[in-house]
């Protein structure tokens, strides 16, 4: 019997497997705003057999998105362009439970598409270019990237108010799953890291002063989001830089979010640093997800190149996650999880008839392209 395919309860939902799309950004929305793509994108992936699709990094700030591009919950426009997507997405799997993931991307924000290289804007791509960004502290995040301006008190009590606004949207939306970014060296792992928080007041120096923000803005969430919803946290286990952020930091940092009522912890890593040294080989945030799950008391789930169903059956059935989440894998197979279905040995639900049409009845094969596009 697979566990994989075995129903999970996050929080007051309950997935119907442990199969989650991750947050993947799109870069083409218009201030903000779903565009024609997001509902081929997200009706696709709606269809994927996944238990859960979480909508990619939706920032609560204009000057928060990472790119011009990227998709944002801070106006009503946003939320208006976005309803028709939620539902379309629905309106093909009703079953499909839809997640999102808020977040502001601090000192990382003003920054190319990734096909232009990614770095910061310039008033080389528009006069009106780069935007101001906003970090823990004044330290840029490398030697060419703007300097972001340190948070006061009252930037504090904005973007906080802005994450606590763009989960009233997101709930006004339907969505099952709130997810809160503070990972990839985005604006609340900024704070959490010693490498980008340099404060010396009530929101810097040891390690229980640095979590102190996120802390505050998962409590102000948790406040607003039903107990039939689920919520939780993507954070970076390590900074993979020697004097930077610990899976020992993070552990505790699941158990202090854990006494707040938070239902998962989504593990990752890195992100914060232009010096970060990592061997990307399969599965290798599954480690710092066990030990989150297993000291901090707390859900996680496994991501970082997981694109086999055996490996993703290995990892829930271990005991090492409670989920796993994949993105570039669902990009190539977009059916992957009726595919890991068969490659299994479960019985699954039909798909509707127009995908049913186009997906292959052939005996599922290991598709080496999965793992080497990863690499």
């Amino acid at each position: 019997m697979s566990v994989l395919f075995s129903p999970v309860d996050l929080g007051g939902v309950t997935l119907p497997n442990r199969i989650v799309v991750s947050p993947m950004c799109q870069y083409s929305s218009i201030d903000g705003s779903a565009q024609p793509w997001h509902h081929v994108h997200y009706g696709m992936m709606a269809m994927s057999g996944a238990g859960l699709l979480c909508f990619e990094a939706t920032h609560v700030e204009r000057d928060g998105r990472i790119t011009q591009g990227c998709a944002g919950m801070y106006s009503d426009e946003n939320e208006a362009a976005l309803k028709p997507v939620v539902d379309w997405a629905r309106a093909w799997m009703p079953n499909v439970k839809l997640g999102i993931q808020l977040g502001h991307a601090g000192r990382k924000a003003s920054a190319q598409r990734p096909w232009k290289g990614g770095g910061p804007l310039t008033q080389a791509d528009a006069p009106d270019l780069p935007w101001t960004t906003y970090s823990a502290s004044a330290v840029a995040y490398d030697t060419k990237w703007h300097t972001p301006i340190a948070l006061d008190d009252v930037g504090l009590k904005r973007v906080k108010r802005a994450f606590v606004d763009a989960t009233l949207r997101s709930l006004r939306l339907g969505f099952d799953v709130i997810e809160l970014h503070g990972a990839h060296g985005y604006l609340l792992h900024q704070f959490l890291s010693p490498l980008s928080n340099r404060r010396t007041d009530a929101y810097g120096g040891s390690m229980e002063k640095r979590r102190r923000f996120p802390l505050e803005v998962f409590d102000a969430v948790r406040k607003l989001v039903p107990r039939e919803k689920a919520l939780g946290m993507r954070l970076s286990a390590t900074d993979w830089v020697e004097g930077g952020l610990t899976v020992e930091d993070t552990i505790e940092t699941a158990r202090q979010l854990r006494a707040l009522g938070c239902d998962f912890v989504d593990v990752s890593s890195g992100g914060n640093s232009p010096l970060q040294k990592i061997a990307v080989t399969p599965g290798y945030h599954v480690p710092f997800a066990a030990r989150v799950r297993k000291e901090a008391g707390i859900k996680t789930w496994a991501v970082g190149v997981i694109t086999e169903p055996e490996q993703a059956e290995h990892i829930v059935a271990a005991g090492d996650a409670d989920c796993t989440a994949h993105a570039r894998a669902f990009l190539l197979d977009p059916r992957w999880g009726w595919n890991a279905a068969q490659a299994l040995g479960v019985e699954t639900p039909p798909l509707p008839l127009p995908a049913a049409r186009a997906t292959t009845i052939l005996p599922f094969k290991p598709r080496p392209i999965l793992a080497k596009a990863a690499e």
